[in-house]
């Protein structure tokens, strides 16, 4: 029996779907855990699968930390979901999470090299599982430390867009995926196209067959498992070579970045924390919410420095 691991910072519909529950989703409040079993054939006892969710978009980041620790970095996995429907958002929001998340890897990983250096030298090869090594692009990608998926939600809302706009997100998409070394599918309504979504993540939390199939074309759900695209295919970012020569970049990922935000500028800080925290906006000040709520975040802060322990003490008692 084995025992797999699962951080979404994203949807509960996607979990709940790949583990076959018809509930209905509620919104996610800071870092939830859920598990799932399942077995891969008759009479083989199941392997049991932790799911760890993150709420509040990039509002919480440090909440990542937690239930990733040296003890289980290697049966870990990242899931991460990008809603398509505010492509300004996108990039921002994609590169907060992975940085933060890839910062405490690296940490993690470096520790393990000085405690258990064999440990730490199996995670750094088997980075490169995905990616054979007589790929063309094989010394110019920089795999994420442990396996990752990125799931482009609200498909059905980007389909709608202009098809210019889909090609940008598209191929920037496909670039930072086969860039980290990560799957990518997209995702929306109907349920029909959680299918593919959930193939991977079955893949990553049960250890089940690894798909082979594969679509590019940006009139449908994008669905590219880890290692079968090529920047070849992918082609350059979609600019004129005049704009691209005006472009100052340190890496090709920062490159690409420039050219999307030409055409999704981000928004600003102050704009998304508006758009998503309105009881920051002073309309709605009411002095015993407002109170109760400094309480709460006071709390929060406090889960935040006992919850590493928490996690720990409940995964030794399981």
């Amino acid at each position: 029996m084995g025992t797999y691991r699962v951080q979404a910072l994203g949807k509960t519909t996607i979990i709940l779907r790949c583990l076959d529950r018809e509930e209905i989703p509620k919104p996610t409040l800071a870092l939830e855990y859920t598990f799932g079993r399942r077995a891969k054939g008759h009479n083989t006892p199941k392997d049991i699968a932790h799911f760890w969710e993150l709420g509040g978009g990039t509002s919480l980041l440090e909440l990542t930390r937690i239930p990733i620790t040296s003890d289980n970095i290697r049966t870990f996995a990242i899931v991460l979901v990008l809603d398509l429907s505010k492509p300004s958002e996108l990039w921002s929001t994609m590169e907060s999470l992975l940085q933060v998340t890839r910062n405490h890897l690296n940490k993690l990983i470096t520790k393990l090299g000085k405690t258990n250096p064999k440990v730490a030298t199996e995670i750094r090869e088997k980075m490169w599982n995905s990616m054979q090594k007589d790929h063309p692009d094989y010394e110019l990608i920089d795999p994420f430390p442990i396996p990752l998926v990125i799931i482009g939600s609200k498909y059905d809302i980007f389909h709608e867009f202009d098809s210019e706009m889909r090609k940008i997100i598209c191929k920037t998409l496909r670039f930072v995926s086969h860039y980290y070394g990560a799957s990518l599918v997209f995702t929306g309504k109907p349920d029909t196209l959680l299918l593919k979504a959930r193939i991977l993540i079955n893949h990553l939390a049960f250890g089940f067959e690894r798909s082979k199939s594969i679509s590019v074309d940006q009139n449908k759900p994008l669905f590219i498992p880890a290692g079968l695209d090529s920047l070849s295919q992918i082609g350059p970012p979609p600019a004129s070579d005049s704009d691209i020569g005006k472009l100052y970049a340190h890496t090709p990922l920062d490159l690409w970045k420039k050219v999307y935000e030409k055409t999704f500028p981000p928004m600003r800080n102050s704009d998304l924390k508006d758009s998503k925290d309105p009881a920051l906006d002073p309309q709605y000040a009411e002095y015993e919410i407002d109170a109760m709520r400094t309480q709460k975040n006071q709390e929060l802060e406090q889960y935040k420095r006992n919850a590493s322990k928490s996690w720990k003490e409940m995964e030794l008692e399981s």
